[in-house]
């Protein structure tokens, strides 16, 4: 059976499904498909007539999630990033999301612990790390090929690591010499470059979150992704969005802040020429997993919730 050795575990399944509001007959999007989860209940509560569209990279994803999702008529998975959301809805007919759209987004507890994925500093495997395993570029592009410059600034953005120059100083050091093959060989370089912890995080965590978010442009996926799913929502279709770090949960904070605004005027502007909010926060403050998902599901802990309803349309 298709999907036999997939690891799944759906995060604050229920929650973000609900932030949604499903009804019959309305247009879905599950941005993030991964094991279908949140798809599989999005599809119990559009039938009939409505319609979801799932986005996917990962090939054993979406084979997993269509074989489980294989009962349902009225769904359709697109192996594509999310990021090119719009120019996959207009080949496929669709003008709007009338319902909502759900963003799951970061690596697949699937993913995380799939051992040759090498995404995990605990399991010796090839420096990977893609989301979608047709891509050219990995991990080891990364470590081996960018300048120390380079290095520098996305461990110290995407990790907000606290030792970045120690380690890159280390990583520089040993690629003059050999080329750093394998995930191991990477955290044990990064265990030797910084000064013993009593933090209860493993000190690769960080350098490690930072090369998966840039081998797959997470980051810039979201924020370039966010401004134009907004203009796609019909005016009632709601936005729901877990991110998993900071730097995610700033993201969706900080374009849900914007586009809910009742003034987004400069200043130094004497009179305000805004436009009326386009969003409606349903969460002010972000919803958390429960105790009993963190205990079943401990990576859940750091999943944050938020969501919004479109109330308004600007001119694009």
């Amino acid at each position: 059976m298709a999907g036999e050795s997939f690891n799944h575990y759906t995060v604050m399944a229920n929650e973000a499904v609900d932030m949604l509001e499903c009804s019959p007959g309305k247009v879905y999007v599950d941005a993030t498909l991964g094991g279908g989860g949140h798809s599989e209940l999005i599809l119990k509560k559009i039938q009939p007539g409505g319609r979801l569209i799932a986005f996917d990279v990962d090939e054993e994803a979406i084979n997993f999630a269509r074989e489980r999702l294989k009962s349902y008529d009225n769904l359709t998975i697109v192996k594509d990033s999310y990021a090119n959301i719009k120019n996959v809805l207009r080949n496929l007919g669709i003008e709007k999301i009338t319902g909502g759209i759900i963003f799951d987004l970061g690596a697949s507890y699937h993913q995380l612990t799939k051992q040759e994925r090498g995404f995990s500093f605990l399991k010796e495997a090839p420096l990977d790390m893609r989301f979608d395993m047709q891509s050219d570029f990995t991990a080891y592009d990364v470590v081996n090929s960018y300048p120390e410059e380079k290095l520098v600034e996305i461990i110290s953005e995407y990790g907000e690591e606290r030792y970045t120059k120690r380690i890159v100083k280390k990583i520089i050091e040993y690629r003059k010499t050999k080329t750093i093959d394998t995930t191991t060989e990477l955290a044990d370089l990064i265990k030797k470059s910084i000064p013993f912890s009593h933090e209860k995080i493993h000190p690769a965590t960080r350098v490690f979150q930072a090369i998966r978010i840039e081998v797959n442009g997470e980051l810039k996926n979201i924020k370039n992704t966010l401004n134009e799913v907004l203009h796609l929502l019909s005016v009632g279709a709601i936005i729901s969005i877990i991110s998993f770090h900071s730097l995610e949960d700033r993201l969706v904070k900080q374009c849900f802040k914007y586009y809910s605004a009742k003034c987004r005027c400069k200043p130094y502007e004497p009179v305000c020429h805004c436009e009326p909010p386009m969003l409606q926060l349903i969460n002010k403050k972000p919803i958390m997993a429960s105790h009993k998902e963190i205990e079943e599901n401990p990576p859940s802990r750091s999943a944050k919730l938020r969501a919004a309803k479109k109330i308004s349309s600007w001119e694009k």
